[in-house]
């Protein structure tokens, strides 16, 4: 019984390993359409990959909720992709979150989950650094 088990699961592993690969091609052709603002064409590919637990794209899908970018505008529906994407541990998503909660679009207002979502984005290890840069440059616009 052990044996069958094993034999599937290494049937199965490439499976898994080629869905993936396929979420990442998908976005990157969906994130290259996104980029030169064909966004009706962008917003299919974003959704498939989405979908299928790509954290970048699922961002992406939540800016185009948010935007109204090849699709029409929804908060609910932009928090709930970004939301996908931060849990995923994805910066650029958590400072969405965070910024959701401060402003109450698409999810009540939260002043301690902005804070704490938007503390999350700054410590990302991946991308805090960018995420402190954004802030910083935000906060020179406001005062200059």
């Amino acid at each position: 019984m052990i044996r069958k088990i094993i034999i599937l699961l290494l049937a199965l592993a490439p499976l898994t390993i080629v869905s993936a690969q396929d979420a990442k091609t998908i976005y990157k052709q969906g994130k290259a359409l996104y980029d030169q603002e064909k966004y009706d064409k962008a917003f299919p590919l974003l959704k498939k990959a989405a979908e299928k637990g790509n954290k970048k794209a699922q961002y992406r899908l939540g800016r185009c909720y948010d935007k109204g970018r090849g699709v029409a505008e929804n908060n609910q529906l932009a928090f709930q992709w970004y939301m996908k994407s931060a849990q995923q541990g994805y910066a650029d998503a958590q400072y969405q979150v965070s910024r959701c909660y401060e402003k109450g679009k698409g999810v009540a207002a939260d002043v301690k989950k902005a804070k704490a979502w938007l503390s999350k984005a700054v410590r990302n290890p991946k991308d805090g650094d960018k995420i402190r840069q954004k802030i910083k440059e935000k906060s020179k616009k406001v005062k200059g």
